[in-house]
């Protein structure tokens, strides 16, 4: 059965399964681009990207075996990623909090009334916002290695702050060292687990190569924040699953901790060995369990 989006972008839409690859217009001059796995009868899963992030870090093979498990898989670029809208790096006019509200604008313009959230990183701080502002859009969370960024909690590992004082802008226009710069950055958000060089490349590769402007992907940071809503958490009531790993320097472990222990009724499940990431040798169990909170 094929679902129509109503509102797409100048370029054509191209539909399969279901679903569709397409530029989606969400206001007058927001379009972002949108990606869909499995039958648009299913239950829709909408993944969240995190910082600076495309839609490539939900890779195919995931994607393809969520919608094999009933669900009708949703990712899309941010702005200032992959194929959406983009705006000279340096000169973002939106907000973290209008990225955010693009998430119940995207479900708006695909015609879907809610649809269970899964975001990783700030992907996941938009989920809880969603929930918190409207609620009636979230039909479950999952929460992958994000926070709610509460004063009490731990800031990240001396090592990681070591790394991102060091950092530089690499040459945005040298593919090569573009791909060497947001590795390296991998590396250092990685946990004890092997760390799979070959996988990660490629998954960089791909996104530096689908994306219109690469460069202003570092907007990410340099846009105002949101409010803190941490005192908040308590005010959720979609059924909520917490994924993070033990080893995470970014937001270490207690981060998802307080999370789990604040929202109602929500679960924590630990990754061992795992840092800021979510590595294909944690499938295994984090997909199992995305399917069974969703179901």
């Amino acid at each position: 059965m094929r679902r129509r989006v109503t509102r797409c972008g100048a370029r054509a839409c191209h539909w399969h399964s279901g679903g569709v690859a397409a530029l989606v217009t969400l206001t007058d001059d927001v379009q972002l681009y949108v990606d869909s796995i499995g039958k648009a009868t299913d239950a829709p899963l909408l993944l969240i990207s995190g910082f600076a992030s495309s839609m490539d870090w939900w890779p195919d093979e995931l994607c393809e075996r969520l919608a094999a498990g009933g669900r009708f898989v949703i990712r899309y670029d941010h702005r200032d990623t992959g194929r959406s809208i983009t705006y000279p790096p340096g000169a973002a006019s939106y907000s973290w909090t209008d990225l955010m509200d693009d998430v119940p604008k995207l479900l708006d313009a695909l015609g879907l009334p809610s649809a269970h959230l899964v975001g990783f990183s700030m992907g996941g701080a938009f989920a809880q916002l969603v929930a918190l502002h409207h609620h009636e859009r979230a039909r479950s969370l999952v929460l992958m290695s994000t926070t709610a960024c509460g004063a009490d909690l731990p800031a990240m590992s001396d090592e990681l702050k070591t790394f991102y004082d060091a950092r530089t802008d690499p040459d945005w226009a040298n593919r090569d060292a573009v791909i060497d710069h947001i590795l390296a950055e991998e590396r250092a958000l990685s946990g004890s687990l092997p760390f799979d060089e070959a996988t990660r490349r490629a998954v960089v590769a791909r996104t530096v190569d689908r994306s219109t402007n690469i460069a202003a992907s570092a907007n990410h940071g340099k846009v105002q924040g949101a409010p803190p809503w941490s005192s908040r958490l308590g005010e959720i009531r979609a059924p909520t699953l917490v994924v993070h790993g033990t080893e995470d320097p970014l937001f270490p472990l207690t981060h998802g901790m307080a999370l789990a222990l604040a929202i109602p009724s929500a679960t924590l499940l630990q990754l061992e060995r795992v840092g800021h990431e979510m590595p294909p040798q944690t499938w295994e169990l984090v997909l199992p369990a995305i399917l069974r909170h969703t179901s």
